[in-house]
């Protein structure tokens, strides 16, 4: 089980588009209602994701596939949101968005019964948070971002699971553009070391930037104009080691020249379209310490 976001990733739970969106019908019935930017072509986004899932194993990761029914929606094919994985056990989220919430406890069951994945607790009730918000500074500190996907009851529950020795510190997060979008904090930070993190400049709030900063970590600013295209969501392989979308070269080159060693995935139909890109498509599950 993890406790960081940036040692060697060694294994990691993914849900391909064959079972999260299953065929095209059912893409095409259901991309509006998500707000997706588009509808994604099944056949297309099924190589893909084979790439991003070969450049994972490819990298040494257990890559492990969950399951589900057909009546999931498109948006399980971006697992990291509906968990919170600790070192005392799987955390499952209440989520922000009402047509995922079959997941969480889909999720847990299918790695408790394959991997042997022990559960800590269920967040309920009036609390909502989602995992896409919630991310390990150090095995003792984590940073969960307040918004519209994660409300202060969340945060008060997943910190009662937690336990008095790991350090919560709550971020508030920006509004989204409209409601029903989504807008987690690993869209405005990436880790991609012990000291180092990809951010996105304008919405990391002053009480972030000094906790980063007391922390020694580093901050590599996003270009603007590459942003908007989720430059900002870059998963760790490992110190410096890192995997983005393809086709954003001023990122790709900034990562590069701090010493980053960056590979790329084909991402038009996975990722651009429901606006996810390699952190939400991927749940770490354990990383070297």
């Amino acid at each position: 089980m993890i406790a960081n976001e940036y040692g060697r990733l060694r294994q990691v739970a993914v849900r391909t588009p064959s079972v999260a969106y299953g065929s095209q019908q059912k893409i095409d019935k259901q991309w509006q209602r998500l707000r997706y930017c588009g509808a994604p072509d099944f056949a297309r986004a099924k190589n893909e994701h084979a790439a991003l899932v070969a450049l994972l194993s490819g990298v040494g990761a257990e890559v492990v596939e969950l399951g589900g029914p057909a009546d999931l929606t498109l948006d399980a094919v971006y697992t990291r949101d509906a968990t919170v994985v600790t070192p005392k056990g799987l955390v499952l989220c209440n989520m922000g968005r009402s047509s995922r919430n079959a997941e969480p406890a889909l999720n847990a069951s299918l790695m408790r019964d394959q991997l042997g994945l022990p559960i800590l607790g269920e967040v309920g009730g009036e609390g909502v948070i989602e995992g896409g918000d919630v991310i390990w500074l150090d095995e003792k500190s984590m940073a969960v971002g307040r918004g519209v996907r994660t409300n202060d009851q969340g945060i008060k529950q997943l910190k009662a699971m937690l336990g008095s020795d790991i350090d919560v510190e709550v971020i508030p997060l920006p509004e989204p553009r409209h409601p029903e979008d989504v807008f987690h904090l690993m869209m405005i930070i990436s880790p991609l070391d012990a000291d180092l993190a990809l951010v996105h400049a304008p919405s990391i709030p002053d009480s972030f930037a000094a906790v980063l900063d007391s922390r020694g970590i580093q901050r590599l600013a996003v270009p603007e104009d590459e942003y908007e295209n989720m430059a900002c969501n870059v998963l760790a392989l490992g110190p410096r080691e890192v995997v983005m979308l393809e086709g954003l070269p001023t990122t790709k080159a900034l990562l590069t020249a701090a010493g980053c060693r960056v590979h790329t995935y084909p991402g038009q139909e996975i990722s651009f379209r429901g606006e996810g890109g390699a952190t939400c498509l991927s749940l770490p599950l354990s990383r070297q310490a």
